[in-house]
C-alpha cells in the first residue's frame, strides 16, 4: 500500500514499472539537493512533470532566481507521487495524504487516510479486473466466431 509512514525515509531503492530506481544512495547525501535534471533522471520523469506537481503543491523545491533545488523531503515525497500514481491515486487524493504528513499525531492520522483509501483502491481494482476479465472472455468468443466464419467462407486458415 501506499506507504505514509517513511515520507522522508533513507529507503535506497524505488520500484515503478518493474524498474528498481535508486534514489538516495548513501547517508551523506540526506542533505544533498538535486536540480530539476537530476531529479528528472532519478525518477524518469520530465521537467514540465516536476513543475506540474509543484504547481498541484505536490513538492516544495526551494526557489533560487529561476532554479529549482529539491531536497531530500521533496525526493521523498516524489517517491510516495510515484507510489500512489502506480496504485491510481489521483494526483489530489495524493496531495491530501501528503499534506496530512506535518499534522503532529506522529502520522496517526495520515497512516490511517492512507489505509482507508487503499482499501478502497483495491477494491476498485478487483471490480476493475473481474470487468475486464469478462471482456477479455467475450472478445475471445467473438474472435473465434469470426474466425469460423471467415473458415466457411473459404479463407486460407494461414491467413488468419
Amino acid at each position: 500500500m501506499f506507504n505514509a509512514l517513511y515520507l522522508t525515509s533513507t529507503s535506497k531503492e524505488l520500484s515503478a514499472g518493474g524498474r528498481t530506481m535508486n534514489i538516495i544512495s548513501t547517508k551523506s547525501n540526506e542533505d544533498k539537493v538535486n536540480t530539476i535534471t537530476e531529479m528528472c533522471k532519478l525518477f524518469k520523469v520530465s521537467a514540465r512533470t516536476l513543475r506540474f506537481y509543484e504547481s498541484k503543491e505536490l513538492l516544495f523545491p526551494i526557489r533560487r532566481g529561476q532554479h529549482r533545488l529539491f531536497t531530500k523531503s521533496d525526493r521523498g515525497r516524489m517517491k510516495l507521487i510515484m507510489q500512489g500514481k502506480r496504485f491510481g491515486f489521483s494526483l489530489e487524493e495524493i496531495r491530501q495524504l501528503l499534506n496530512l504528513y506535518n499534522f503532529g499525531d506522529h502520522r496517526t492520522r495520515q497512516i490511517k487516510q492512507t489505509y482507508q483509501l487503499g482499501l478502497k483502491r483495491l477494491s476498485s481494482m478487483e471490480q476493475q479486473k473481474k470487468e475486464l476479465g469478462l471482456a477479455i472472455k467475450d472478445l475471445k468468443t467473438q474472435l473465434q466466431l469470426c474466425k469460423d466464419l471467415l473458415l466457411k467462407r473459404g479463407a486460407d486458415p494461414r491467413d488468419l
